[in-house]
């Protein structure tokens, strides 16, 4: 089980986290729905084991075990498309590339470099980067910003066919609309919305 219970975190005088609990299940595409700046990027964080509350309690896989997805694509502007994921990839599993091309809807663009994508290239090849790496739980910040719908509708089936968790802030009303549950958020401090059980 994947939870957070009672987390308390600030920036300086600012509470982001606040007696903050939640609990995922252990499979399917739980979204994050919530105004910018309440504090879901922040809790991303903290299951990564970027970010140490003052309190509380995480149970979650280790950081090794947790692929994560940076709200920026995070992309080397001297790697082509198909070298993004042959570093992440060990070598034994190469000849996966072309499928995690294809579900990024990037086959053909192999050679290309980050510059000559459109922002919602450079993302969808950031998300399955993300997901090449595989793990226990993923967190993924924003995974559709610039991305079609009809792409959204197809990278959240991916999504839902995973093995593990999937915990993703999205401001799509498209993502909620396709996901297994959907906590609606407030803040900051973080919290559920009125009405949220």
């Amino acid at each position: 089980m994947i939870s957070v219970s009672h987390l308390t975190l600030s920036y300086g005088e600012k509470r982001v986290l606040e007696d903050f609990s939640l609990t995922l299940p252990e499979r399917g595409v739980t979204v994050l729905s919530g105004p910018s700046g309440c504090g879901k990027t922040t809790l991303l964080r903290c299951l990564a084991g970027l970010e140490r509350p003052r309190s509380g309690r995480i149970q979650a896989p280790p950081p090794r075990e947790t692929s994560l997805l940076f709200q920026e694509d995070r992309l080397f502007p001297w790697r082509t498309v198909e070298q993004h994921l042959m570093d992440v990839l060990p070598q034994s599993r190469w000849a996966e590339v072309p499928r995690w091309l294809a579900l990024a809807e990037l086959t053909g663009e192999e050679g290309s470099f980050p510059a000559s994508l459109s922002g919602g290239m450079r993302r969808r090849l950031a998300l399955v980067r993300a997901l090449a790496l595989g793990g226990q739980l993923y967190l993924l910040d924003e995974p559709f910003t610039g991305v079609d719908p009809a792409r959204v509708r197809r990278l959240m089936d991916a999504l839902r066919a995973l093995d593990a968790p999937v915990l993703l802030s999205s401001h799509e009303t498209l993502a909620c609309s396709l996901a297994d549950q959907v906590i609606c958020l407030d803040g900051p401090p973080l919290r559920l919305a009125k009405g949220q059980v």
